[in-house]
């Protein structure tokens, strides 16, 4: 087990080093310009590696699979706004709470209540005006909860898709955030987003993001039980929180800090207590 645990975890760290790339291209692009270059290069990527072309999906698969994309666009779309005004730690454990209440509304035990309570003092201590802590940009914490609610989305519909055509609905998916993301992109970033300046960068964040962590998520995942996978996912906004001190010096004050171990905790608690045998998905 040592091994897919291993290969999850470095998935982790790709999806936040990816972001931390992203947030140098913000003053080029802005947040909607790097979401589109991330989402249109990584659908190129995944089409080109997975070939959804080739599977058969009927009626309904098809309403399923574009409501996951629209899902999968707006997430990124709205992480990326939330992590263009505030830290990226704080970005990643509010967006937390989006799949944190979608797993704890599927049981009424008492235990979970123990976990909504510390989710909920978590979110309330991140909260502009919460609990003393550091003020932060009340746009981006509510493009932050607004990820959040767009990933519980994401991992809804993730798991209607099914996990029968894996890489396939992931690409298709991709595909289809980039049809919602490249043209808000286009219109605010304009022809910036072609320059062959920032493309390196722009395709290391495609990779790093996407292609890449999606690949070692679809390899670990089955052979990981789910209260593992959830368990481990609760290290994300710790990882976020630590990618944005040592790479872009965003120092949190130690009640911000609460806050994340606060919420990484319920949902560490939520995954390890859980009798939901369908695991999440990665986010962004």
């Amino acid at each position: 087990m040592a091994v897919p645990i291993a290969v999850l975890i470095a998935a982790m760290f790709c999806f936040q080093l990816g972001a931390v790339i992203a947030k140098g291209l913000f003053p080029l692009v802005g947040a909607a310009g790097t979401t589109a270059l991330r989402m249109g290069l990584a659908s190129v990527i995944l089409l080109a590696v997975w070939r959804p072309w080739r599977m058969r999906i009927n009626a309904r698969e098809r309403r399923v699979v574009l409501l996951f994309g629209l899902s999968l666009g707006c997430m990124n779309y709205f992480f990326y706004l939330s992590l263009s005004t505030i830290p990226l730690g704080i970005a990643v454990a509010l967006e937390f709470a989006g799949p944190l209440v979608l797993a704890m509304t599927a049981s009424r035990r008492a235990l979970d209540f123990l976990w909504i309570l510390m989710a909920a003092l978590g979110l309330l201590a991140l909260l502009p005006h919460g609990f003393g802590s550091a003020p932060l940009d009340v746009a981006g914490v509510i493009y932050g909860l607004a990820a959040g609610v767009f990933w519980a989305l994401y991992i809804h519909f993730g798991r209607k898709a099914g996990a029968a055509h894996g890489g396939q609905i992931t690409a298709l998916g991709m595909l289809i955030g980039a049809f919602v993301t490249v043209p808000i992109g286009l219109s605010q970033a304009g022809a910036q987003m072609f320059s062959a300046a920032i493309l390196p960068v722009a395709l290391a964040v495609a990779l790093l993001s996407s292609a890449l962590p999606y690949s070692l998520e679809m390899m670990a995942m089955p052979k990981l039980p789910t209260r593992t996978v959830g368990v481990l996912m609760s290290l994300d906004p710790a990882l976020g929180a630590l990618s944005g001190l040592c790479f872009l010096g965003e120092h949190l004050s130690w009640v911000q800090w609460a806050a994340i171990a606060s919420i990484m905790a319920a949902s560490a608690g939520s995954a390890a207590t859980s009798r939901d045998a369908a695991p999440q998905l990665l986010p962004d």
